[in-house]
């Protein structure tokens, strides 16, 4: 065997690993309604890979540009009011709604226009202080206009499903979401795009020099993270049934989502799955379990945690830690196999054995003096 054939194998092997374990933990996903059948349960798996739609989605944008938005609650409520107006206008109930997701994630695309086209003209610190302004505006905007139903609210057509089932339908169509996401969101690092894209984040004015029109690929990538997530904020205000505007423009939203992709590792391809997948059912089941907002403040020590102790994130952190651990075992059996190791012991030994055999404790003390005479 060459030496370049095996790092083609291990290529291979760690290939085969991944899609090995991409494939058991979907199936675990697709199974999960159908082993636990509690709706408390269930309802926690629908929020879950909502937020790992989102928090993918969030990614594809800030996590492969540099750009850390603080507004995507405003293309989350964007999509959640267009399809309680829309399902409410256009007389539409049950499964029917779910052809809404694409609609309202053009709605929330469209939106990013304007917000990507004035923001995205300044540089990365300033843009975060925009997005929120935008959040706020977006927030009183929705709080004080009739289409909104102001800090009344808006309900959606309750869908007349059985009870022992009624998350299913929601659940699988967060899964198929998520995982178009994804998919989304690897096809895009692998491409050309996607190399723009980490190019601006590392330095935007010598990726611009080598021809790279920022611009149009940041706004391209704010657009595509901007329409998923309002597909995922359709899907969940359908989900809950109601939608006001404290709960629909929630400012702890892009800081749950922020923290994910920090946790996970931000511009990772897993890592904000993985901080969606650990972080939302802690988050849910500590609302649960505790009164006021001790849910948040617990979350939000996490953060501080996260930033200071984890700040590449749990997968790059462990990732560096294997490597480290790989490379001293490989050191170890490199120095354990040595031949000048044993050779030299074994040699050592068999001088010494016939240095002092024929002239015991004597020859020892004439090679002394004959050192000395050397030095």
């Amino acid at each position: 065997m060459t030496a370049s054939t095996v790092p083609a194998a291990g290529r291979g092997a760690g290939l085969l690993t991944r899609g090995a374990g991409l494939l058991a933990l979907t199936a675990a996903i697709a199974v999960f309604p159908l082993v636990f059948t509690n709706p408390t349960v269930t309802s926690f798996g629908v929020i879950t890979l909502i937020f790992v739609a989102v928090a993918a989605a969030w990614n594809i944008f800030s996590g492969f540009s540099g750009y850390l938005s603080l507004g995507h609650a405003v293309f989350y409520g964007t999509g959640a009011y267009f399809l309680c107006v829309a399902a409410q206008d256009w007389n539409l109930t049950g499964a029917a709604i779910f052809w809404l997701l694409p609609l309202a994630g053009v709605a929330a695309a469209v939106i990013a226009v304007p917000l990507g086209l004035i923001a995205l003209r300044v540089r990365r610190h300033t843009f975060v202080v925009i997005t929120i302004a935008f959040f706020f505006i977006a927030q009183l905007s929705a709080s004080n206009l009739s289409v909104t139903g102001g800090s009344s609210g808006l309900l959606v057509p309750a869908p007349n499903w059985a009870s022992a089932t009624y998350n299913n339908p929601f659940y699988y169509v967060a899964m198929i979401i998520a995982a178009l996401t994804v998919a989304l969101s690897w096809l895009v690092r692998r491409s050309r795009f996607g190399l723009q894209l980490r190019a601006i984040s590392d330095d935007e004015d010598r990726a611009a020099g080598l021809g790279v029109r920022a611009m149009p690929v940041k706004l391209t990538a704010l657009v595509l993270s901007a329409f998923i997530t309002g597909m995922a904020g359709a899907l969940w205000v359908y989900f809950i049934g109601e939608a006001f505007p404290q709960f629909v423009f929630d400012p702890l939203f892009d800081l749950a989502i922020v923290l994910m992709a920090f946790f996970g590792g931000l511009g990772t391809l897993a890592g904000p799955v993985l901080g969606a997948l650990v972080l939302e059912p802690t988050q849910l089941y500590l609302t649960q379990q505790t009164s006021g907002y001790e849910s948040e403040i617990l979350f939000g020590a996490l953060f501080l945690v996260v930033i200071l102790f984890l700040p590449r994130g749990v997968l790059p952190t462990g990732a560096e830690y294997l490597v480290a651990g790989r490379e001293r075992l490989r050191r170890r059996r490199d120095q354990g196999s040595a031949p000048g190791a044993s050779g030299g012991a074994s040699g050592g030994a068999a001088d010494g054995a016939s240095g002092g055999a024929p002239g015991g404790a004597g020859g020892g003390a004439a090679a002394r003096p004959a050192a000395g005479g050397a030095s």
